[in-house]
């Protein structure tokens, strides 16, 4: 049996550019990915006539700076595309402009005080230096302290509670903190923000960051879903998968808390996995709309309507061209729900039929005729949960065995799941890894 330098479970951007680091250094790494397409959320499907698109909708602001650097470093950077966005929010029948100041301004869902309170925000929140000393409180309980509870019942309530869906009250500030201090950067001198996207998708990027470890002799599986381990005293020999044993002197774990924990199960004191399983996450359903028409000229819809089953409505093609899909138009519609709400056992069809329902009241002109095709996408961890206190108890990377560590979206904290952290993050593990 082959034994190589490091064994990286889970192919998203934590485990390629782990092993991508690894690999321009000599080493031997091996990536194991259960999906048949590299870059775990960020992953690629195909339409019947071969459109490629993205599962779940991404973009990167325009001060990440470790998806560009990553990009530039893979002679990419030609690829990248930057451009002022178009956001919204749906409330109380009607869809509300909210890319400028000026459009705030005019938001008459609010009173003109509530209104200059919401614009205030951003300036609040980035006099919080230490996150720390509002963890202990819900998002609610902080932000109807700063901007009152009118401008929280009708601007943040709705998008929290479909968010967090039976969390909503359990997540602490922080997570909204951290939103907004990074929102607030990312806007231009006009007040617009802006945003920026990989021409092709991120899961090009993930494609082409698999095909650079393959060039610098490393090796990325598909299809090779790790079931458990060989472990010999305070070490793991080797992972076990479906396709066969795969030995290495050292391991990293990438995927969530509780796929990580089912790969150590009789392996790992019960304490240990207890922590792991301490972490709730949220699962997403994510309908991608094929259409022959536009239903806005809105990128980003927020969703404030509480009579709406989901949080968003991302017009992707009012980003990313319509010619780059073959004149398509291409919306995504995402829900964040837990496993056990009745919604997660609906077929494909019965969600595609149940969401089309709820956009038609948004958009009256819009006819089921105008769905070329459609893909319903499910993750069962999307989002980790952050309740009140996190910090003290969510795990670190260390496992119980001293060649293996741990690296995940759900330890990024206080900043939330992105391809930018994740891009950070497995430079970080690949120099402790290295050493």
């Amino acid at each position: 049996m082959t034994k190589y330098d490091v064994v990286i479970a889970g192919g998203g951007f934590t485990g390629l550019t782990a092993a991508y680091v690894l690999s321009k250094q000599g080493k031997r790494v091996c990536v194991l990915e259960a999906d048949s397409t590299p870059g775990g959320l960020a992953g690629t499907f195909e339409f019947g006539d071969g459109v490629t698109l993205e599962k779940f909708y991404h973009h990167w602001f325009n001060n990440d700076v470790f998806v560009p650097e990553l990009v530039k470093e893979l002679g990419m950077e030609g690829d990248v595309i930057l451009l002022p966005t178009r956001t919204g929010m749906y409330f109380n029948g009607r869809m509300w402009k909210l890319s400028t100041p000026l459009d705030l301004l005019r938001f008459k869902a609010l009173s003109l005080v509530d209104r200059i309170r919401l614009g205030l925000l951003v300036f609040q929140v980035r006099r919080i230096k230490d996150w720390k000393t509002i963890e202990h409180l819900s998002i609610r309980e902080w932000l109807e302290q700063l901007a009152g509870k009118s401008v929280y019942k009708i601007v943040w309530e709705p998008l929290i509670n479909s968010k967090f869906s039976v969390y909503a009250e359990a997540v602490n500030a922080v997570w909204m903190w951290k939103k907004l201090v990074l929102r607030g950067s990312t806007r231009n001198d006009k007040g617009g923000e802006e945003l920026a996207y990989f021409k092709g998708g991120f899961g090009r990027l993930a494609e082409a960051l698999a095909a650079a470890i393959r060039a610098n002799g490393g090796e990325v599986r598909y299809g090779a879903k790790v079931t458990g381990m060989q472990t010999e005293g305070k070490r793991i020999e080797a992972l076990q998968t479906t396709g066969g044993d795969v030995a290495g002197a050292k391991f990293l774990f990438t995927p969530s808390f509780p796929i990580i924990a089912d790969m150590f199960e009789g392996k790992a004191p019960a304490d240990w996995l207890a922590k792991l399983r301490r972490v709730k996450y949220l699962g997403n359903m994510c309908l991608v709309l094929r259409l022959k028409h536009s239903l806005s000229e809105t990128y980003w819809l927020n969703v404030n309507d509480p009579g709406f089953p989901f949080v968003g409505v991302i017009e992707h093609t009012n980003f990313d061209k319509p010619e780059n899909y073959k004149g398509s138009h291409i919306a995504y519609l995402s829900r964040y729900l837990a496993k056990e709400d009745p919604v997660w056992a609906y077929t494909d069809e019965q969600y595609c039929n149940f969401a089309l329902e709820h956009l038609k009241r948004m958009f009256p002109a819009m006819d089921k005729s105008w769905v070329q095709e459609y893909a319903v996408w499910r993750s069962e961890y999307a989002q980790p949960v952050t309740e009140r206190n996190y910090s003290q108890y969510v795990p670190g990377q260390e496992t119980p065995y001293e060649n293996a560590l741990i690296s995940t979206m759900a330890q990024i904290y206080p900043e939330d799941r992105g391809t930018n952290y994740a891009i950070r993050e497995g430079r970080a593990v690949a120099k402790k890894l290295a050493s």
